[in-house]
């Protein structure tokens, strides 16, 4: 209900209770121009009479303190509608999905953290015969170790209504920005691996570190958050024709770019200028 239909309706109300209220008065008025103890056949009529004035007293009393509060209503609507009007704007430049904070990164990863001491010493005895593979290199420079999580730079309505309908195809603003989440996970967890020591990974994960840690040093990736082609396996961005899509558009977006470092298709995830 709006502003002047709840005001409306109230004033109706205010003129139906007034228009009986006059009712009554004129039954009053015929009540004393004939006393009730003259006729004994109206003493049930002037008992009648008196409860309903009292009843009539107390929705006057009821009619008042309504009316007295049309005016706050009517501030309180019109402040309502303002607010409404205020978040629907805002909509308009909110992103649909928010994503639940990433609280894991990669399985594999996880599994490789904390192995046991004798472990490790066993692998580093001299004369045990291990080969380059077993070397640790040198760590990365802390700025890389300090560069934060990667950037969800999720995209609004307006940017998917801009692409042309080929590029567009079927795809959603909800499974391009669920895409642009697994984008940000793939690259945390290969963050960790590049960052982590030789100490805290399995031996399955050592060559897949060195790797990573390989493309993490090239021109153009250094410094940067990054996945492979190969690390999408969902759960919303796998490497399907869907994938493929997700991806041209944030190309076309400036959200990511690509490089190629030897058999390896590199998506770099972009900040927002």
């Amino acid at each position: 209900m709006d502003l002047k239909q709840a005001g409306s309706s109230l004033d109706s109300l205010v003129s139906s209770f007034n228009t009986r209220i006059a009712e009554l008065q004129e039954l009053v008025i015929a009540r004393n121009m004939y006393p009730a103890s003259s006729v004994t056949d109206l003493s049930a009529i002037d008992a009648a009479l008196k409860g309903m004035e009292l009843q009539v007293q107390v929705i006057k009393d009821r009619l008042r303190e309504e009316t007295e509060a049309i005016p706050k209503a009517k501030k309180l609507i019109a402040a309502s509608i303002r607010q409404q009007k205020k978040l629907q704007s805002m909509s308009v430049y909110a992103p649909s999905y928010l994503p639940e904070k990433m609280t894991t990164l990669n399985l594999d990863f996880d599994k490789g953290l904390a192995l046991e001491a004798s472990k490790q010493q066993h692998q580093l005895q001299p004369n045990s015969g291990y080969s380059k593979l077993d070397e640790e290199p040198a760590a990365l420079p802390k700025e890389k170790k300090g560069r934060g999580s990667p950037p969800l730079w999720y995209i609004t309505a307006g940017e998917l209504d801009s692409l042309s309908s080929y590029m567009r195809g079927r795809l959603t603003l909800e499974k391009v920005n669920a895409a642009i989440n697994d984008m940000a996970t793939y690259a945390e967890a290969n963050a960790q691996l590049v960052a982590a020591p030789k100490k805290k990974l399995a031996e399955n994960l050592w060559e897949r570190a060195l790797e990573l840690r390989d493309i993490a040093t090239t021109e153009g990736v250094k410094g940067k958050h990054f996945f492979l082609e190969s690390d999408m396996k969902g759960p919303s961005l796998k490497l399907d024709n869907t994938g493929k899509a997700i991806l041209t558009v944030l190309r076309h977006l400036g959200r990511i770019s690509e490089t190629r470092i030897g058999h390896h298709r590199v998506i770099i995830l972009l900040k927002p200028q």
